[in-house]
């Protein structure tokens, strides 16, 4: 993860992501099969990859897309899709904590450390189990593996594309370690963004607003009067006269 810095100051996190180019392996109708990444062993099995996209993708996926007809085998698609200020969903696999208990795993507060209790302060105590139902419900927060969850965060914004470097830089942190693989979905646009102007246009409008700025200032300063005195000379006048 990153920081990044708004026009008001605010530090906020953001995350850097390598986007390799995604190969069009195969279109039929509305879906469309991509790949990424390059495995080091291929099979004789493999000949449709091969032949489509000219390598053997790493991972292999299914997608719907909007516009098939503007797409062929062979195609790449880049991180110029993307644009600041779009809302994204990534998908991803959590880290993996392996087994864990309850205090680890749901945050129990655990038993309590005295009063003769000498191995219970991380148990998890009652799981709720009598005679009726005469079983534990399922889903009950217990020990257990940990982790390595696919989940999904909704909302993420872009905040850069850098298509030299192949990066995408969003809002907030996104789920699993380094070098994880994600997928990137594009929502809309976010809620109230409004687009910065270029940096030229930007240093133009500012140096036109001082410059007429200026202007008025400086014809509020020197404006005559009917009677052909300025108004800084009438004060003067009117003080003396008091």
């Amino acid at each position: 993860m990153t920081v990044r810095f708004t026009k008001q100051g605010a530090r906020v996190a953001a995350t850097n992501i390598v986007v390799d180019p995604n190969v069009v392996i195969k279109v039929a109708g509305e879906k469309t099969v991509i790949g990424i990444g390059q495995r080091k062993k291929v099979k004789k099995t493999d000949g449709l990859y091969v032949k489509a996209a000219g390598i053997m993708p790493r991972f292999v996926k299914e997608v719907t897309s909007k516009n098939p007809q503007n797409i062929k085998a062979g195609d790449k698609l880049t991180v110029s899709v993307f644009e600041p200020g779009d809302e994204v969903k990534i998908t991803g696999t959590t880290k993996g904590k392996g087994f864990a208990g309850g205090v680890k795993r749901w945050g129990f507060h655990g038993g309590p450390k005295t009063h003769g209790q000498s191995d219970r302060h991380r148990a998890p105590g009652s799981i709720g189990a009598g005679t009726t139902p005469g079983r534990v419900y399922k889903g009950k927060h217990m020990a257990g593996h940990m982790g390595s969850a696919r989940i999904t965060i909704n909302g993420l914004e872009v905040i850069d594309v850098d298509t030299v470097n192949n990066l995408l830089t969003v809002k907030g942190a996104v789920p699993g370690a380094r070098n994880g693989f994600l997928i990137i979905e594009k929502v809309g646009k976010v809620k109230g963004y409004t687009p910065p102007p270029p940096p030229n246009e930007e240093k133009q409008a500012e140096k036109e607003a001082e410059a007429e700025a200026e202007a008025k200032s400086k014809e509020a300063q020197e404006e005559p009067t009917q009677s052909g005195v300025s108004e800084p000379l009438k004060e003067k006048e009117a003080e003396n006269a008091e």
